[in-house]
Formats: structure tokens, C-alpha cells, sequence
């Protein structure tokens, strides 16, 4: 009977060693990305690769920036991120470079990246963290999540709760003006707009506006100039490159029956973060309010 109450505590014992030999397994900063699929990367906290512009912004928010090695072309934001080394773009990636860099993980954007790349660096075994932003409100998830990745929640969170509140407030402030109907264009010829899935949509109804092409589904749609002359918008938003936006302003300036060009509520806005599916997404938004809350002021004098 001794015996085999020995041979009990010895099988536990041996558990318990077996439980904390493991522990380290179980700690290595396994986190669900933003598709819902859990990561664990390599090693923790890891060394990340950041293969989108937006990604690498939301790194440095949740704390860890300085554990992103090397990431893509146009990734300016913060400016701590334009002395990471590039490895591509959305495009292409150097894969040999990838390799040798030896990341514990590699954070993509399945809307924007090469998905054939993407299934190139999973045949690797290379952990990748699909990362996703479709709404303002979708930030501050993402952005905690990214800090369970690299074990950098206290960072995170409390970034998290400021992207919150600035949203909370700016919505306060202009939920309850009234309206301005408004056509964001993103290209001049053809002229493309969003839809009304886009984060750019989102942020004209955080600003109390209304996208005249809201209905659509598609991310980045091109429309007919007849189609924008029907819909009449009160305001255009040229969200043009520097270099074209006296163009795109020219062009509109032609349509003098559109109410958007009789109130002066043509604009250019160059702020290049409005596009961006980082945090600085909330700055860029509070920008064109104040622009759009110009706009009812023409409209209303």
C-alpha cells in the first residue's frame, strides 16, 4: 500500500518537473493576430520583421519598436521607424535577406502584401502575424494585440487607451454637427475614391460627414465624373501628392455647378497619415474635421 502511494507522489513529482520544464514553451509570447490565429514566435521577447508601412507604425505604439529589425519601404512613421533597414515592399521582398536575419516572427498585411510571399515565408517555418486595421474602433484591439506578440502589454495598453479617448472626444465634438456630404478622392484620373468599408470613411463619420460614395463595398473604387456630378458633393477632398494637388484642384475648378466648387470647399489635403493604418490615422482624422467643420461654415455663413 506504501508502496504504491510512493509510486503516486513519484508520478506527481515527476509531473510537476515535467509542467515547469515546459513553462518556458508556454511563455514565449503566443498571441492571436488580428485574423483571429494564434503566433508564437521563436523566441521571446522576439525579433519582428514588419512587412507594411501600418504594421510597423502600430510596433512602435505597443512598445516595440526597438525590437523590429528590418521592415518595408514607406515605413516613416514614427520617425524612429525611418532608421529600420528595408528588406521591400508591398510588393516584393528580399527573401534571402529575411532569411538571414533570422526573425522570430514577420507581421503582414494580407491586404496589401504579396500573398504568394507570404506563403513563401510560412513553407520557411518563419511565424507569421497577419495584421489587420478596417475601422478606427479596430485600433486599440490591434494595438494590444501586438503588444501580447512582443510582451510589451504595459506600453500597448496605455497607448491603447489614448487612441480611446481621443476618439471618445472626438467624437463628442462633432457627432452632432450637421452633415456635410463629401467625396474624398484618393486619384485624379481616373478619379478614385473609398468606399465605405475604408478607414478613411470612417474617419469622414468621426468628423461628422457624409461620404457620397458610402454605399460602395469596395476598399478603393473608381467612378464616372458623371457619377460625382449626380451626387453633387458639398465638399471634395483632394487627397492628393504634393506635386499634383494644384492639378486635381484645377480639374474640379471646371464644374462650377457642382455645390462643392460654388462654397470654395475644394481642398487639398496632403497629410499622407490619413491613409496610413497606424495610430497617427487619428491625428491625420482631427486635421480634416477641423478642415470639414471649415466647410459647413461656407455653406452656412
Amino acid at each position: 500500500m506504501h508502496s504504491r502511494r510512493n509510486e503516486q507522489r513519484s508520478d506527481l513529482a515527476r509531473g510537476i518537473l515535467l509542467l515547469l520544464a515546459l513553462a518556458p514553451a508556454f511563455s514565449l509570447g503566443a498571441a492571436v493576430d488580428d485574423f483571429g490565429r494564434t503566433v508564437t514566435p521563436s523566441h521571446s521577447p522576439p525579433r519582428i520583421v514588419s512587412l507594411a508601412p501600418g504594421a510597423t507604425e502600430m510596433l512602435f505604439a505597443a512598445g516595440a519598436g526597438g525590437l523590429v529589425i528590418a521592415t518595408s519601404e514607406y515605413s516613416n512613421e514614427p520617425e524612429a521607424a525611418r532608421k529600420v533597414p528595408r528588406i521591400g515592399d508591398s510588393n516584393a521582398v528580399d527573401v534571402e535577406r529575411l532569411v538571414v536575419l533570422r526573425p522570430d516572427v514577420v507581421v503582414v498585411w494580407p491586404g496589401g502584401n504579396n500573398t504568394a510571399q507570404i506563403g513563401k515565408i510560412e513553407s520557411l517555418k518563419i511565424p507569421v502575424y497577419r495584421h489587420r486595421i478596417d475601422s478606427l474602433d479596430s485600433l486599440p484591439a490591434s494595438l494590444r494585440r501586438l503588444g501580447a506578440l512582443a510582451a510589451t502589454q504595459s506600453v500597448a495598453d496605455a497607448n491603447a487607451a489614448r487612441i480611446e479617448k481621443h476618439l471618445r472626444d472626438l467624437r463628442a465634438k462633432y457627432s452632432s454637427r450637421k452633415p456635410v456630404r463629401v467625396l474624398l478622392q484618393v486619384w485624379n484620373r481616373p478619379i478614385y475614391t473609398v468606399g465605405g468599408t475604408h478607414i478613411m470613411s470612417d474617419v469622414l463619420k468621426l468628423c461628422g460627414a457624409q461620404n457620397v460614395f458610402g454605399e460602395l463595398k469596395d476598399l478603393g473604387p473608381a467612378v464616372e465624373l458623371e457619377a460625382v456630378i449626380a451626387r453633387n458633393p458639398e465638399m471634395i477632398v483632394a487627397a492628393a501628392p504634393r506635386v499634383s494637388s494644384a492639378e486635381w484642384v484645377a480639374d474640379w475648378k471646371k464644374f462650377g455647378t457642382l455645390r462643392a466648387v460654388k462654397a470654395n470647399n475644394v481642398i487639398v489635403f496632403e497629410d499622407q497619415r490619413l491613409s496610413r493604418l497606424g495610430p497617427s490615422v487619428v491625428d491625420a482624422g482631427e486635421a480634416l474635421c477641423k478642415e470639414i467643420d471649415a466647410a459647413r461654415a461656407r455653406l452656412n455663413p
